[in-house]
């Protein structure tokens, strides 16, 4: 891996048993498991498959996650978490709210690019893993006892943090968290279903070029917003 800047995330400590991000096994962990799970499947995934990938035990695994299911959460916080990241620094100092917004859908939608600022995680991959096996995160027996331990609040920040800047433009708008929450979904299933079921969007994704998937989301947001504003 390139030599990078040191970046690290501060999640929720109960997703954990030691944060990978600490040490050399633990960012392999971090890193492999993203491309294991892409390559064939959060079902076969297993620490067994992900330890002979590192060449460590299954034991050590298990020092830093207590399950596979804990393991998807943190990789979905992380992604949640640097978009965020990425967010605020976009729209630092940026005074009017609707280029904020067109900020934070250009932000959510190509988070999915590689940044080699931080050298363990290859957001592109991990983009795959979260359009593809994110809605397993939360869609379990468990989210309610899960959400009061708070393992979503990376992700309820960010949509209330698009969702604020929905209210600047229009306050009398009534549905600000629908419509950051529909919006964040939107920027990652629309990407799928363009690369694999493209009867069921408008867009088209060429050699990476997000850009429609981003018009779509600028589209919708300010149609529902202000009609009469320009995306």
């Amino acid at each position: 891996m390139p030599m990078s800047i040191r970046i690290q995330m501060h999640l929720n400590e109960k997703l954990y048993l030691r944060d990978p991000q600490d040490t050399k096994l633990g960012r392999n962990i971090i890193h492999y498991s993203i491309l294991l799970i892409d390559e064939i499947g959060f079902e076969q995934f297993t620490f067994k498959k992900l330890a002979e990938r590192i060449e460590s035990t299954e034991a050590s695994v298990y020092r830093y996650f207590e399950n596979k299911h804990l393991l998807l959460v943190y990789l979905l916080c992380w992604y949640w978490e640097w978009t965020r990241f990425q967010l605020d620094f976009n729209t630092n100092n940026i005074e009017d709210p609707a280029e904020k917004l067109r900020i934070a859908i250009a932000t959510i939608v190509n988070t999915a690019k590689r940044n080699d600022t931080i050298d363990f995680v290859d957001e592109d991959i991990l983009h795959k893993v979260v359009v593809v096996e994110g809605v397993k995160g939360y869609h379990s027996k468990e989210v309610d006892k899960e959400n009061q331990e708070g393992f979503f609040a990376t992700y309820k920040s960010l949509s209330a943090k698009i969702a604020q800047f929905i209210s600047e433009i229009n306050p009398t708008f009534p549905y600000p968290r629908a419509l950051a929450s529909t919006l964040l979904e939107m920027a990652k299933d629309h990407t799928y279903f363009a690369e694999h079921l493209p009867r069921l969007t408008d867009v088209e994704v060429k050699n990476g070029n997000l850009q429609e998937v981003e018009t779509l989301l600028s589209t919708f947001a300010f149609g529902l917003i202000q009609p009469s504003v320009e995306p």
